[in-house]
């Protein structure tokens, strides 16, 4: 027997948890920016996150309700997505904390810095992969805020490539899933993917 959800007739926090919790794994950026004085720079974990476009290549992450991350990304038109690896689970919860807009997350985790190259916003230095980006576009959609970015410059330690690409295995991804659930990468498969032929072609 199914169990039926009208999503008109639940709250949309109700609702909010049935859909987090089937839309899984869903990966994490884990977005820094920087207050427009410059003088705070933010960090916070985004699990509603993917690739929007290759060419120019873009990526989108949302902001549920006016967090620092879209603020200051609205503010100053830039920000970086690090990546999230099981090794940096607890400092990436340590960064959900909602904190004034005033206090980093960088200093409260006790996180290091490194500067980026095409942004002002600093890269999470235990991080694998940074993208910087340069805001494209954002598009409020109810209670949410869609943040499309432009990656101007990307960054793999050379450890984590494989035959010139960041290898899934090596990287380790954490991904978020419902409620309090974190997930790992888990087992890898590879299958290739079945080439369309016209009928009689042979």
């Amino acid at each position: 027997m199914r169990v039926e959800y009208d999503p008109a007739a639940m709250s949309g926090a109700d609702f909010y948890r049935i859909l987090t919790s089937v839309v899984i794994p869903r990966p994490i950026a884990w977005v820094s920016t920087v207050t427009p004085d410059g003088s705070t720079e933010n960090l916070a974990p985004h699990s509603f996150f993917s690739i929007a476009s290759t060419d120019p290549p873009i990526v989108q992450f949302t902001s549920i309700g006016r967090k620092d991350s879209l603020r200051n990304v609205e503010d100053t038109g830039e920000f970086v997505v690090n990546f999230s690896s099981e090794p940096l689970l607890h400092l990436i919860n340590a960064t959900a904390t909602d904190f004034p807009r005033s206090v980093s997350e960088f200093d409260t985790a006790g996180i290091d810095r490194e500067a980026s190259r095409c942004v002002r916003p600093p890269r999470v230095a235990a991080s694998h992969v940074a993208l910087e980006c340069r805001s494209h576009t954002t598009l409020r959609m109810g209670n949410s805020t869609l943040v499309f970015g432009r990656v101007l410059h990307a960054v793999v330690d050379e450890d984590y490539l494989v035959d010139g690409r960041p290898n899934s295995e090596r990287l380790r991804p954490f991904t978020k899933l419902g409620g309090d659930e974190w997930g790992t990468l888990g087992e890898v498969l590879h299958l290739n993917r079945i080439p369309y032929e016209e009928p009689g072609a042979h």
